[in-house]
Formats: C-alpha cells, structure tokens, sequence
C-alpha cells in the first residue's frame, strides 16, 4: 500500500470503475444545462434528477445538511483565528506606529514567504485524505498525514532563512530600516510558528476528511483563551514590546497544537485510521502527493500575495510608518470578508472527495452543486444598493450609486432559481 503508485488519486476508487464518469464530473456542472422547461407548464425541471419532487427535495436538503454540518464549525473557528489576529494589532498599536508598521509588514513578510506556502503545500494532501476515507483505505490517510508533515518540516528549513535575513531583504526592496530592523526581531520568535504550522495544517486536513471538525475548533477556542493573558503578560508585565506580541502568536499556536493532539489522543478519535508512522512509509511513495502539492501551493500563495504585497508597495510611499500601519490594519479586516466562502469551500472539497472515494460521483456532483447554488444564492439576492450605501458610509467616496446599479444587474439566470429556492429550506 506504500508502494509510490498507491497513493495516486486515481487508484483510490475500484479499479473497476470506468474512466469516462470521473473525467466529467466538474465538466459537467459548468457545461450542461442544470434545468429544462417542461412542456405542459413554465416550470423548470431539474434535468439530473428524474425522481419524484419529494425524493428530489430531501436529497439536496440531506447533502445541504451533510455540508453546512462541516462548514459552520469551520467558519466558526476561523472567526476565532480572526479574533486572535485583532488582539495581536490592538497590542501592536498600543506600542506606536513603528511597531505597527513593523509588525505589519513582519506578518506580511511571513504569509508570503512562509504561511501561505506551508498551508498551500498541506491542501495536496486534501484529496488524497479525502478519497482514501471514502474508499476505506485507512492506511493510505495515516501515511499522508505523515508524508505531508515530514514534507512541510522539510519546507520550512529553506523559508527560516528567509526569515532570518529579512533586515537584508526589506532594505534591498528600499523598506524604511527602522521597519525592517524591528521587522526582524518579530520574525526571530515566530521561528517556532512554522514548527507548529507544519503539524497544524496536516492534522486539520486530516480530521476534516473524516468529517471531524470540533476538536480543531476547541483547540481554537482554547488557544483563543490563552492568547490573550499571553499577550498581557509578555508585552505589558514583561514589558517585552514588539517582541513579546509575536512570541505570545508563536507559544498560543504551541498550545493549539498540544490540546489539539492530547484531545484527539485521549478521546481515541484517531484509532480508526491511525497507522503508526515508519521510515519507509514516511520517505516513500511522495509522488502523489507533490504532484497535487505543487498547483495547490500556486493558487493559496496567488490569492495571498495580490493582498499582502501591498504592504511591502505601502513601504515605498512617503510616510511609510503611517501607511504600512494602516494597510496591516485595513487587511486584517478585510480577512473577515474570506472566512464564510472559504469555509463553505473546504466542506464541499471534503464531501466531493469523501464521494469519489466511495465510487459514488453522482453525490460528489450533487455536492459541488449545491456549494455553487449556494454561493449564487447569498450573492444575487444581496441588497447591493444597502451595501453600496455602507461603503460610502465608510469610504466617505461620492457617489456610488452607477456602482450599486451595475452590482444589482449581475447577470444570473431564472433558470438557477428553483434548486436555489430548494438549497437554503435547510
């Protein structure tokens, strides 16, 4: 089972199966027409389903559930990774506009060259996981999580000695020195932070696939708790200044870590699937899993980089100590807006990859399109004009009103109605 061809996503459903269904499923949902008008009304019929109204609406309802079920936990710890991110700037802030700006451009620094490739690099185990435990292959789940944290373990060597001459590199891209220096010293104690990375992101995605989502979310909560009097004690008892608000992020995400694994230990949620690991397991077979880490790592760090590089342009203005403190602060809050989509994303990567592992495409289809229903849905029926108004509120622009007018016309069509009337009866 170790062998390099084993882990391949193609050989985790029966080798019975045929190839042409598995080839289509994603073509499908953006090339077929998802409804037909039938003859005797002007109703639309879902053309997938030829059942009764009744089998239809209790199919999506149940996958509907199956989805949510896994996405608000996700949501919700999210939001609490978010609230730890807010403690850290108002301590940063507390300390003056120089830490700010340092410390925004050190967490700028680290998500481009370091977060963003280590979870871009952990999501290739994703369908891998995913599959193996829709397919029963127990084994080939625990022996990626092992893979994968070896790998990113591995990653991080080359990513801390980036870190560790970011004084020379912010200097060659013209950032304020006074930025930079202190930019290094936060970067110094967050070196543990891509130790603890390295199991974090692994160990999600390796409870997730089995649908197992409230340890991280207590570990979350915990790590939420402690963050806190973490901060108090570093930064205003210890009077440990910038500094001590990275090292009390580092020993937070420690203590995530440690609850994390002592409660998954000892409450035995990992006794179904768990392998212990081996050298030859873990230093074998990574072709699978390099050949998904890679696209995986290009389009996390893509998305990340477009919003995080404008800290490191902010540093070329003028004033860079005001403007590099005020765009750390505007995207930290703008990171809020990701959270529900993005939950809602890996519940549905999760499910579809749970139904092809199981052989069953036909539910790994459903689920993609009630996720993509769902998606259209919170965003066609959005009072834009509402919005549009809170922009301005906030923005104090002119006018906006040609923009809330082009954002009411976007174009969806009447024939998506229907299935998203039915998705949100949950």
């Amino acid at each position: 089972m170790c062998n390099p061809t084993a882990g391949k996503v193609s050989s985790i459903s029966d080798k019975n199966q045929p190839e042409s269904p598995r080839t289509r499923i994603f073509l499908d949902l953006f090339s077929v027409k998802t409804f037909q008008k039938n003859p005797g009304s002007d109703k639309l019929d879902p053309l997938h389903c030829h059942g009764s109204p009744s089998h239809v609406s209790v199919s999506l309802l149940t996958e509907a559930k199956s989805l949510f079920t896994l996405a608000f936990p996700i949501a919700f710890t999210a939001l609490v990774l978010y609230l730890r991110s807010v403690v850290s700037m108002l301590f940063l802030g507390r300390l003056g506009d120089l830490e700010l700006a340092a410390g925004s451009f050190a967490i700028a620094f680290a998500n481009i060259t370091g977060y963003s490739v280590l979870s871009g690099l952990a999501l290739g185990m994703e369908p891998l996981c995913s599959q193996a435990f829709g397919a029963h292959r127990f084994k080939l789940l625990s022996i990626t999580l092992h893979r994968t944290v070896v790998f990113l373990l591995i990653c991080s060597l080359p990513i801390s000695l980036l870190w560790l001459n970011v004084g020379k590199i912010s200097v060659y891209l013209h950032q304020d020195p006074d930025i930079a220096r202190l930019a290094r010293i936060y970067l110094l104690f967050s070196l543990s932070d891509l130790f603890t990375n390295s199991f974090l992101h692994p160990i999600r995605i390796y409870l997730r696939a089995q649908g197992i989502v409230h340890p991280v979310t207590l570990a979350s909560l915990a790590g939420a708790v402690f963050h806190l009097p973490a901060n108090f004690f570093l930064v205003s008892y210890l009077r440990l200044g910038l500094a001590g608000v990275s090292l009390a992020s580092a020993v937070s995400n420690l203590f995530v870590l440690f609850f994390l694994v002592v409660y998954v230990w000892v409450s035995g949620l990992h006794a179904p699937t768990w392998t212990d690991p081996t050298t030859r397991d873990c230093f074998s077979g990574w072709q699978p899993l390099l050949r998904l880490a890679g696209p995986s790592c290009v389009s996390v760090c893509l998305e990340w980089w477009w919003y995080e590089i404008m800290i490191v342009l902010c540093g070329l203005l003028v004033n860079p100590r005001s403007t590099v403190a005020a765009m750390g602060v505007l995207i930290q809050t703008t990171s809020l807006l990701y959270v529900f989509p993005s939950s809602l994303g890996f519940a549905v990567s999760t499910r579809v990859g749970n139904e092809l592992g199981a052989n069953r495409p036909k539910t790994a289809k459903l689920a993609a399109s009630v996720a993509i229903h769902t998606y259209i849905y919170i965003y066609s029926f959005r009072n834009w004009d509402k919005e549009a108004k809170k922009a301005q509120a906030l923005t104090c622009l002119g006018n906006v009103e040609g923009v809330a007018g082009a954002a009411v016309d976007d174009g969806e069509s009447d024939e998506a109605e229907p299935l998203i009337r039915i998705t949100v009866l949950y």
